[in-house]
């Protein structure tokens, strides 16, 4: 299990695992709200506390509302909407994981997407190659 607490410990996560991976996104969603996702099965997160959503507006179908601690501001998760939603069903969400201690993510991949330049079609670019958490000469 990976505790993890937005800054003034009002919203909580609980996951029953490490994420497979971790994407640090380059994208403006992802970039501006300071988020490194996890994605997880809802049934694996425990999300504790009040928190606030933002949908954003500069897209028709935004696919994502991302959740963020009231208080704080903190970024915390982000939960599947419209026709993300449909498609996929309530399968994933995301989590910040830059919420977590880095001891706990050991051993995971940090990958480096670019969202930025994403059309939405297919796989994404990255921008850089992916580093393992807590290797020797990974940032």
């Amino acid at each position: 299990m990976i505790a993890l607490s937005c800054n003034c410990g009002a919203i909580r996560i609980e996951t029953r695992k490490k994420p497979d991976f971790i994407n640090a996104c380059n994208c403006a969603l992802c970039r501006k709200s300071g988020a490194f996702w996890g994605y997880f099965h809802p049934s694996e997160v425990t999300v504790t506390g009040a928190g606030s959503s933002f949908r954003r507006k500069d897209k028709a179908d935004p696919a994502v509302d991302v959740h963020f601690c009231a208080a704080c501001g903190s970024t915390t998760h982000f939960r599947l909407t419209g026709s993300a939603l449909a498609k996929f069903g309530d399968t994933m969400m995301g989590v910040n994981m830059w919420l977590a201690d880095e001891a706990d993510l050991a051993g995971v991949e940090l990958r480096f997407p670019d969202g930025r330049n994403w059309d939405g079609a297919g796989e994404f670019g990255h921008v850089r190659p992916a580093e393992v958490i807590g290797a020797v000469g990974a940032e």
